[in-house]
């Protein structure tokens, strides 16, 4: 299931524009959830932390493996989901809801455009 109206980077990061674009909540797709396996621990930067587009901001660990979580846009986190503290199974039972994992507030807000369309997403995944 890849939800369309969200952009999604080749690393499997899903991206919603909030605020008329100037924010942005992440999180990762439901293929990588479902290829991770049960999600156990999840590390996220603390707001104010300044995120590089492409570079890592945090990783989630599963009962397989760590995985790094990369910052699809570069900006300032304004939040994260304290949830997943005490809940990292959220990332699981709700990857596009709530299992997001943190809000940037994007230097350039155009950059999302240039992110993949759930169709293109889809393709990627397919194979």
């Amino acid at each position: 299931m890849v939800p369309d109206g969200l952009r999604y980077t080749t690393e499997h990061e899903w991206v919603e524009s909030r605020d008329a674009g100037s924010t942005i909540r992440v999180g990762i797709t439901d293929f990588a959830q479902d290829a991770l396996g049960d999600i156990v621990y999840v590390q996220l930067p603390e707001p104010g932390t300044e995120v590089t587009a492409g570079a890592a901001l945090g990783e989630v660990e599963s009962t397989k493996s760590v995985s790094e979580i990369y910052a699809p846009v570069s900006g300032t986190v304004v939040a994260r989901n304290e949830q997943l503290g005490d809940k990292p199974e959220l990332v699981n039972s709700d990857p596009y809801g709530a299992g997001w994992m943190v809000e940037i507030a994007a230097t350039d807000p155009a950059a999302v455009a240039g992110l993949l369309d759930a169709a293109a997403y889809t393709e990627l995944t397919a194979h």
